[in-house]
C-alpha cells in the first residue's frame, strides 16, 4: 500500500522546459528590442527584471506543488510509521508467545529425560522388587496398578513434550513471520520518511527561489531608477536624430536642384534588403514600462548574423552614409518620387558600409554588412522607409513573407 502510494506521489511537476524556455527568450528579445536606446546598465537593470518577472509565475506554482506533495509525503510517512509500530507490536506479542511455548517445550524436555533416565536405571528392577515385596496378591495388584499408572503418566509425558514442541514450532514460525513483517514495513517507513524530507528541502529551495527572484526584481528597479535620467535622454536624443534625418531627406531636392530626377521605385514590393532574416522587432510606438514613455520604433528589424550582406532594394542616390549616433553605420538611400512623395530607405547599425554619400546605386547592390553599432542589443538590420523623410511601416513595401 504505501510503496504505490510513494509511487504515486511523484515529484512537483514543472513546466515543458523547452515551451518555458521558448516564453522567456521571446521575452528578454521584446524587452531588448524595447530598450534599444537606454543605457548599457539600464539595460541589463532591465533584462534582469525581465528574467526575474518570467521565471516567477513558474517558480512560485512549483513551490506551491512541492509544499503539497511535501505534505502528502509526510502524510504517508506517518501512516508507514504507524503501520510499522503495530506490526513489531505484533512482532513482539509473537515473539513472547514463541518464548513462553519454548520453555514448556523445556520443561516438557527435562521431565521425559528424568523419566528416560530413571527407566534406563532400573525401571524393570523395581517391577522385580514390587512382585518380591508383596505380602498378598492384592497388595502385588495394587503396586503392579500403581507402577501401570506410573507408565501411563511417563507416556503423557511424553506426547505433552511432543505437542509442545509443535505448538512452539507453529509458534516460532509465526514470529519468523511477524518479524519479517516488521522489518519490510519498516524499510517502507524510513523510504516514505526519507521521500518526506527530500520533498520538504525541494520546497524550502523552490520558496527561496520565488524569494530571490522577487529580490531580483527589487533591485532591478532600483538599477533601472538610478539610471533613468540618462536613458531617457538617450531617448529624446534618438528622436531628435529621425527628426534630423527627416530633415535632410525632405532638403534634398532644393540642396541639389540640379540632379536628375530619380526613378529607381515604380510601386510595389521591395525585394528583401538582407537574405535569410527574420522579423525581431516591428515598427511601431512602444510604450517603456520601466521609464513609462512612449518610444518610435521608426523601422522593422530583420536579425541575420553579423556581417550578412545588405542590399540596396531599389535604385537611387546615397543622401547619407556614416554614424549617426544610436543608429549606429547608417546608411539612407533616396529613391525619388512615389505618388507625389519622396522616398528613401534607411539602414541601421551595419557593421560595415560600402558605400558613400552621393553615390548611385542600382537594385541589388551590395552597400554594407550586418551588424550591432549604436544602440543596438545584437546583431541585426534596422531597416526603415521614409516617405517626405518620414517613417512608415516598412512591412508594406516588403514582400509578406519576407523571403
Amino acid at each position: 500500500m504505501f510503496l504505490l502510494a510513494l509511487t504515486v506521489l511523484s515529484a512537483p511537476a514543472h513546466a515543458d522546459p523547452e515551451a518555458d524556455k521558448q516564453r522567456v527568450d521571446a521575452q528578454l528579445a521584446e524587452t531588448n528590442s524595447l530598450l534599444e536606446g537606454a543605457t548599457e546598465k539600464a539595460r541589463a537593470a532591465a533584462l534582469s527584471y525581465a528574467t526575474a518577472t518570467a521565471a516567477l509565475p513558474n517558480a512560485t506554482a512549483a513551490a506551491a506543488t512541492a509544499r503539497g506533495v511535501a505534505a502528502a509525503r509526510s502524510a504517508v510517512a506517518d501512516q508507514a510509521r504507524a503501520e510499522a509500530d503495530k506490526a513489531r507490536g505484533a512482532f513482539a506479542v509473537a515473539s513472547g508467545e514463541y518464548t513462553a511455548a519454548a520453555g514448556r517445550v523445556e520443561e516438557a524436555r527435562e521431565l521425559n529425560a528424568r523419566f528416560a533416565a530413571g527407566a534406563y536405571e532400573g525401571a524393570g528392577l523395581m517391577q522385580m522388587n514390587v512382585v518380591l515385596a508383596s505380602k498378598s496378591p492384592t497388595d502385588l495388584a495394587d503396586k503392579l496398578t500403581y507402577l501401570d499408572q506410573v507408565s501411563q503418566h511417563r507416556a503423557r509425558s511424553l506426547e505433552d513434550y511432543t505437542a509442545a514442541r509443535l505448538a512452539s514450532k507453529v509458534l516460532q514460525n509465526r514470529a519468523d513471520t511477524a518479524r519479517e513483517t516488521a522489518e519490510g514495513t519498516e524499510r517502507v517507513a524510513n523510504a516514505a520518511l526519507e521521500a518526506a524530507r527530500q520533498a520538504e528541502a525541494e520546497a524550502v529551495a523552490l520558496v527561496a527561489a520565488t524569494v530571490r527572484l522577487a529580490e531580483q526584481q527589487k533591485q532591478a528597479l532600483a538599477a533601472a531608477e538610478v539610471e533613468k535620467t540618462e536613458t531617457l535622454a538617450r531617448y529624446a536624443e534618438l528622436e531628435a536624430e529621425s527628426a534630423r534625418i527627416g530633415a535632410a531627406l525632405r532638403a534634398i531636392p532644393a540642396q541639389a536642384p540640379e540632379q536628375p530626377v530619380l526613378s529607381g521605385y515604380h510601386g510595389g514590393y521591395f525585394p528583401m534588403p538582407v537574405h535569410g532574416a527574420y522579423k525581431s522587432s516591428d515598427f511601431g510606438s512602444r510604450y517603456d514600462p520601466y521609464y513609462h514613455v512612449w518610444q518610435l520604433h521608426a523601422g522593422v528589424d530583420l536579425a541575420a548574423d553579423g556581417g550578412t550582406p545588405i542590399y540596396a532594394v531599389a535604385d537611387g542616390r546615397v543622401a547619407q552614409a556614416g554614424w549617426n549616433g544610436g543608429y549606429g553605420n547608417y546608411t539612407c538611400i533616396n529613391h525619388g518620387q512615389y505618388n507625389g512623395e519622396s522616398i528613401a530607405t534607411c539602414y541601421a547599425h551595419q557593421s560595415s558600409i560600402a558605400v558613400e554619400a552621393g553615390d548611385y546605386v542600382r537594385a541589388g547592390q551590395m552597400i554594407g554588412r550586418i551588424g550591432t553599432t549604436g544602440a543596438s542589443t545584437g546583431n541585426h538590420l534596422h531597416f526603415e522607409v521614409r516617405l517626405n523623410g518620414t517613417p512608415v511601416q516598412p512591412l508594406d513595401f516588403l514582400p509578406g513573407c519576407l523571403c
